[in-house]
């Protein structure tokens, strides 16, 4: 009790302090520069989660001005604050696999036959998030699908930038791969899982293992509302929702940047496109165009984005974001036409909206069976919020029974 007592008492001079300093104007983020849209779910609850998201950022970037910790350690540690007690129904236990940390979920009651089994990856953009944000989440996946769920604990940037986050997932989803007797998996029945940075990560890992002989077959790769390119921010749906919580137009260039390299400094190049040379944009925009959006996307309100060349020098620092491993988008069609069936989630009111619809267009137009779901009220992250007690949205838990 005393921890619990410790941990209330902390959330709530965190929430005082920066919601006071909020109001004073004494740091940048500004609650007016975000826009929530009328169409969106319950809107009145997602404001509260910003500004509650918003405190923790502003005590954050106090306590490493006075030398305390990193911002981004703090947000971590208030990320990981809330802990759940023991699950009725399902056996969970933390291991590694090899070197990467993973926590199992595994249903109790018995079964007839080998289970499915889903290698879940988090999301937080490759720089926050852990096994313990996702909790709640992979225990819904195994309790509901009755699945076995491996959670990767994958490092994260900017202390361990790209390959890292990609190379952690890979090999884990191997280890799995060649160890299910242990868990009571069905090899052919293995499904890759990711939201967000975690969907990247997910993309990543299914086309890597799409042209291995040694292993098998994924049946299955669920990706949700995942950010799949780093070419082009200027997308109808960057352009519509730039402001819209919880995932800021700037913030996800931030976070590309973080888990590329660790240096945001070019960030406004990320953001107008003079990051990439224009005859290698110009190569890629077969696949990566607002020509492939449907025009129902842009109804809303979309700019074509005038091309822009890039310094050399620039390019030198930015030129692995060209890199399917990084970018799965940007993927050969040799390489597209192997990947499994698939599952896309994405939402109206997400900056990565695009990224997932024109996954969807490549997969479908490479003969792979695709089932897109489409949360016209949702917003980013929303799915992360599923049975939550307060801070559960009904849209996300349509998107949630659709996933399992």
């Amino acid at each position: 009790m005393a921890a619990i007592y410790t941990i209330l008492v902390l959330f709530l001079a965190v929430f005082v302090a920066g919601f006071i300093l909020l109001i004073m104007g004494a740091i940048n983020f500004d609650v007016s520069n975000s826009e929530i849209p009328p169409g969106m779910n319950q809107p009145v609850k997602l404001r509260i989660i910003h500004i509650i998201l918003i405190c923790i950022a502003v005590v954050g970037k106090i306590v490493e001005k006075i030398g305390i910790c990193s911002e981004i350690n703090f947000v971590r540690y208030m990320q990981g604050v809330r802990t759940l007690g023991a699950d009725q129904k399902l056996f969970i236990k933390d291991l590694c696999f090899g070197n990467v940390p993973v926590r199992i979920y595994q249903p109790k009651a018995p079964s007839s036959s080998q289970r499915r089994g889903v290698m879940f990856f988090h999301g937080g953009g490759w720089t926050l998030g852990s096994v313990d944000t996702h909790e709640n989440l992979c225990r819904s996946l195994a309790r509901e699908s009755d699945s076995v769920v491996v959670s990767v604990g994958y490092r994260l940037a900017p202390e361990h930038k790209y390959p890292a986050a990609y190379e952690d997932c890979l090999n884990a989803t191997i280890h799995f791969m060649r160890n299910t007797e242990h868990y009571g998996v069905d090899p052919a029945r293995i499904s890759v899982c990711g939201d967000s940075a975690g969907g990247n990560l997910a993309a990543a890992v299914s086309q890597t293992l799409a042209g291995r002989s040694d292993l098998p077959k994924l049946r299955a790769q669920i990706l949700i509302y995942p950010g799949l390119q780093a070419l082009d921010f200027n997308l109808p749906s960057y352009q519509q929702n730039q402001g819209v919580p919880l995932l800021f137009r700037e913030r996800s260039a931030f976070y590309a940047l973080q888990y590329l390299n660790g240096d945001a400094s070019h960030m406004e190049e990320v953001l107008e496109g003079s990051h990439i040379p224009v005859d290698i944009k110009l190569n890629y925009m077969k696949w990566v165009s607002a020509d492939n959006i449907p025009e129902k996307f842009k109804v809303r309100g979309y700019k074509p984005h005038v091309l822009l060349d890039c310094p050399t020098a620039v390019y030198e620092t930015m030129k692995r974001f060209c890199e399917p491993n990084l970018c799965p988008l940007l993927a050969e069609d040799a390489v597209i036409q192997q990947l499994p069936e698939s599952f896309i989630l994405t939402c109206e009111y997400d900056v990565l909206r695009d990224d997932g619809l024109l996954y969807k267009k490549r997969l479908e137009d490479n003969g792979v069976r695709v089932t897109w779901y489409h949360l016209e009220d949702g917003f980013h992250g929303i799915i992360s919020f599923s049975n939550s007690d307060w801070m559960s949205f009904s849209s996300g838990e349509r998107g949630l029974n659709n996933i399992v």
